[in-house]
């Protein structure tokens, strides 16, 4: 790992600008909307299913930062990211950002209607494959089950190229808040 974890909320806002025009994939062959614009649809959609849990939105806003980190791990990039955010977000948003990889593979395994972009079935491969029964059984024993599933489904839904989303700027207040508790 070549990055540190980001100080200040200026810093996560800087390090989320910088994100625009960067691709989860460093050939642009993956999902069809850069790493802010992503970010800042799931964030959206997380805010609209779940509006009382501003730390699960904030998850959401930052859960690929990893990809911006260190390009080309896609195995590693939730941990990256959590990493990235543990100390300015706090330990449950780190946690959920970690969870998104696991989550997928929950689904994978768990809901045999899930539609997964081209990029994401690509991946899951080299995040795990699908749950085992035991792991499945693990991860639904987990406190912050429901908001990564939550997390994950909204991730699917967060890339759509051209929807109009709240600039990256009107998520500063909330940021701030998560990282004053």
């Amino acid at each position: 790992m070549t990055y540190d974890p980001l100080p200040s909320v200026d810093a996560l806002m800087a390090l989320l600008a910088d994100c625009e025009d960067v691709w989860d994939t460093p050939d642009r062959s993956g999902d069809p909307v850069d790493i802010l614009d992503h970010g800042l649809q799931v964030a959206a959609v997380l805010a609209e299913r779940h509006p009382d849990d501003e730390e699960l939105h904030v998850a959401g806003l930052v859960h690929d930062i990893g990809h911006y980190l260190v390009p080309g791990d896609e195995a590693g990039h939730g941990t990256h990211a959590a990493t990235a955010v543990e100390c300015l977000l706090g330990p449950r948003v780190a946690r959920l950002v970690a969870l998104h990889i696991p989550a997928k593979r929950y689904l994978a395994s768990a809901d045999p209607h899930l539609a997964l972009s081209p990029e994401s079935a690509r991946t899951l491969g080299c995040q795990g494959g699908p749950m085992t029964p035991s792991e499945t059984a693990a991860f639904e024993a987990d406190p912050d089950f429901t908001a990564a599933v939550a997390l994950r489904r909204a991730d699917d839904a967060g890339k759509v190229v051209g929807p109009r989303v709240a600039a990256l700027e009107s998520w500063r207040p909330v940021v701030r808040r998560v990282a004053d508790r």
